[in-house]
């Protein structure tokens, strides 16, 4: 198979999975149905895998189809910006238009918002709507361009971009740590103050002991749905909190609070930039993209 043939390919597989069918890919893609299905089948007899598990009503991405998706996507994306970057340059393409964004909400403010702030002074044509929630959004279904997600991706319909990592951390305020001792080990907290969040299993907080995973029901004075008032509260001595790094940072940084159990920590959470990976990007939200890349710091 040759590249321009592999490229082909891989717009056929990821035209497939978007469109779900082969039908209707073949329509998408101004093809015929006999070429899609030879094109599907020649990758995968390259690849020497399957991609996808096809039946009279369905098709369903295999588990090596789901990691080869991801990768297709990035390859197409990645010529296409080149290619867009290229004709933009020779067109003197202006970057301006609206960007919707989204990130969660701490993060978002602590990091996104500022960005978003140096980006506007550098392009006064763009406008950017930001949309700050602690929930999985769905990009393409709520009409958004650009995506911050912190913790493992499941939505395969996005490109993703690593920014770097966060730790999920336990911290308390010094005081409480001269009154009641710095933990040893995390079954210490079973019998100290905690504050935890109300969502599901917000009590139940999980650490690395040996290799191994371990979970704690924790109990404390107070449970909150969101992290800001369980951290001034952690900050007034009022018990051990468990929240992403970039939560704590400025209580850290003034040293109202203190990182224990650092030896416990579980495995960081990834933090990527995320868009539809399913069209072509205008220019604003590939120098966004770019920009966001170059701005936001790893926090882990």
């Amino acid at each position: 198979m040759g590249r321009m043939d592999k490229l082909r390919a891989l717009q056929t597989f990821i035209a497939i999975v978007d469109h779900g069918s082969l039908t209707a890919a073949a329509e998408a893609l101004g093809s015929s149905l006999p070429a899609v299905v030879r094109s599907l089948a020649a990758l995968e007899g390259q690849l020497g895998a399957r991609l996808l598990n096809r039946t009279t009503r369905r098709l369903a991405l295999t588990d090596d189809g789901r990691q080869y998706l991801e990768r297709a996507r990035r390859v197409v994306a990645e010529l296409d910006e080149a290619d867009r970057l290229l004709g933009s340059s020779t067109r003197g393409e202006v970057t301006a238009g609206t960007l919707n964004v989204t990130a969660p909400v701490l993060y978002g403010q602590q990091q996104v918002a500022p960005a978003v702030r140096r980006f506007l002074q550098q392009h006064p044509q763009v406008k950017v709507r930001l949309l700050l929630l602690d929930r999985v959004v769905n990009l393409v279904e709520e009409g958004l361009d650009v995506g911050i997600r912190i913790g493992h991706l499941q939505d395969s319909s996005v490109v993703a971009r690593a920014l770097g990592s966060v730790r999920r951390v336990v911290a308390a305020s010094p005081a409480l740590l001269r009154r009641a001792g710095t933990p040893k080990h995390p079954r210490e907290l079973l019998t100290a103050p905690c504050l935890f969040s109300s969502q599901a299993n917000g009590h139940h907080w999980a650490f690395v002991d040996k290799g191994r995973r371990l979970t704690l029901k924790v109990q404390g004075p107070l449970e909150s749905n969101l992290v800001a008032p369980l951290l001034d509260a952690a900050a007034e001595g009022l018990g051990f909190v468990r929240c992403l790094s970039y939560q704590a940072a400025p209580y850290l940084a003034d040293k109202r609070l203190r990182i224990v159990l650092a030896g416990f920590e579980e495995t960081p959470w990834p933090i990527h930039i995320t868009y539809p990976g399913a069209r072509l990007l205008p220019l604003r939200t590939r120098v966004f993209v770019d920009w966001l890349k170059a701005e936001l710091v790893d926090q882990s």
